[in-house]
């Protein structure tokens, strides 16, 4: 047993992703519990009956259920690097709401009872040009360097540019794609996807960054 918050999450869930990048660059330890989905651990349902990662329980036994809080919540305790100066409200919940809405049904059209996703591909385009416009000025829409809307945002453009890498390769967007390869290229992101084993009750703590 340990004294520190447990985070519960799951390596390849955009969601999770983000929350591990906030909580790996403010500094703050966790226990980290890797979920796998079809096998829920009974702990974390019991905190969290909704059973979708991640999932932070704090030690006086708060519950956060949500990626975006569990990112303010650690960088209200350590930001190093700055990144709650920039937090576009706006525009992280237009890529919460309809992109990822779009990019659900692109990736997955047979689960909405859809022919083929290239609609919702397309729908997201404007979106995707308007974070091209963005970058137009600056490597990261928190300017020189990363901050709290770039890395809340990117997990789902990464999931948007994998579902067809030549297509989204060729893209007239190279502002947004030069963002995208910084982000999935830099040491945080390769830090917070090492691969860990399914936690079970009983296991060793495994602390966090």
């Amino acid at each position: 047993m340990t004294n520190l918050p447990i985070l519960y999450s799951f390596r390849r869930c955009p969601y999770a992703m983000r929350a591990r990048m906030a909580v790996a660059v403010s500094g703050v330890h966790v226990e980290l519990r890797e979920v796998v989905l079809r096998d829920k651990p009974a702990d974390m349902l019991e905190a969290s009956p909704k059973g979708t990662v991640p999932v932070l329980v704090l030690c006086d036994d708060e519950v956060l259920e949500q990626s975006l809080d569990i990112m303010r919540w650690a960088l209200v305790q350590s930001d190093p690097k700055g990144w709650l100066a920039h937090d576009d409200q706006n525009l992280v919940l237009a890529t919460d709401g309809p992109f990822k809405q779009a990019l659900d049904r692109y990736k997955y059209p047979h689960r909405y009872g859809l022919k083929d996703g290239t609609a919702h591909r397309d729908a997201a385009l404007a979106h995707l040009g308007d974070l091209n416009d963005r970058l137009a000025t600056a490597p990261y829409l928190g300017g020189a360097q990363p901050a709290f809307t770039d890395i809340a945002i990117f997990p789902f453009v990464r999931q948007f540019a994998a579902t067809d890498t030549a297509w989204f390769a060729a893209l007239p967007l190279p502002a947004l794609q030069s963002w995208l390869s910084a982000l999935v290229g830099s040491d945080l992101f390769a830090a917070i996807m090492h691969r860990y084993p399914q936690w079970k009750a009983g296991d060793m703590p495994v602390h966090f960054p």
